[in-house]
């Protein structure tokens, strides 16, 4: 791994947003601006859904290894069709959304938004991390998606999840669904996507220009994540819940 893209990874593991979500008020503005970047989680997964399997009609064989093509349809069922806390099937975003309503927090932003992808509908905290995975999305552009997906995404995720539950149970934040739903990620996530996110990205860089492409957006991914933090840490602060 490039040095730098590990480097950003464990910068993002120290930033101090984990620690200001004491709070049901903090929590919830952080929720409502994250759920925007759960659901550009889900246009990175179909945009490289789209390019190594066949979704079309009619349906022609992959060009891609096989064992690459089931590892794309077990990260997607994963994510589109899992268990809630009952044994419900479930999306994780609608896991997500299903926890907003728990605390609190209103869902109509966010479904107003990718109803009409109205970017005024979206906090200004949110708007450059989501157009930019949303344009990465619609690129085509294989090892970028696959780089933003791993570096920026299932790697990272199991790591930052741990360090928010790390606070919420400290402070004894009443969150339930919420906590189900990091804990959930935490597991499948370091288990099993991130590992095929991994073996998806190696099956892609097949030369060495093609990786130093792949880390140079695993780069620019986790540098955009870490904005999205400050921004949203910014808006937690304006809210004058945090310390």
């Amino acid at each position: 791994m490039n040095g730098n893209v590990e480097k950003l990874q464990k910068k993002l593991l120290t930033h101090p947003l984990y620690a200001e979500l004491d709070s049901v008020a903090n929590l919830r503005v952080f929720m409502a601006h994250h759920i925007f970047a759960v659901w550009d989680f889900m246009c990175l997964l179909k945009a490289i859904q789209r390019i190594i399997t066949c979704v079309d009609v009619p349906w022609r064989p992959s060009r891609y290894p096989t064992d690459m093509v089931r590892f794309i349809n077990e990260i997607v069922l994963g994510e589109e069709s899992d268990v809630d806390q009952n044994g419900v099937a479930t999306s994780h975003y609608e896991l997500y959304l299903n926890a907003m309503t728990e605390m609190g927090v209103d869902t109509a932003p966010i479904k107003e938004y990718a109803r009409t992808l109205d970017e005024e509908i979206m906090p200004p905290a949110v708007r450059a991390f989501v157009s930019r995975n949303l344009a990465l999305a619609r690129s085509g552009d294989v090892i970028r998606i696959a780089a933003a997906f791993f570096y920026g995404r299932e790697k990272l995720i199991p790591g930052m999840f741990e360090r928010i539950v790390e606070t919420l149970e400290r402070e004894k934040v009443n969150a339930p669904s919420f906590i189900y739903y990091l804990k959930r990620h935490i597991q499948i996530d370091g288990e099993e996507h991130g590992p095929l996110a991994e073996k998806c990205l190696d099956l892609v860089c097949r030369t060495a220009e093609h990786r130093d492409r792949a880390e140079t957006e695993g780069v620019n991914s986790l540098q955009a994540r870490w904005e999205l933090w400050d921004r949203t840490l910014d808006a937690i602060r304006k809210t004058g819940g945090a310390r």
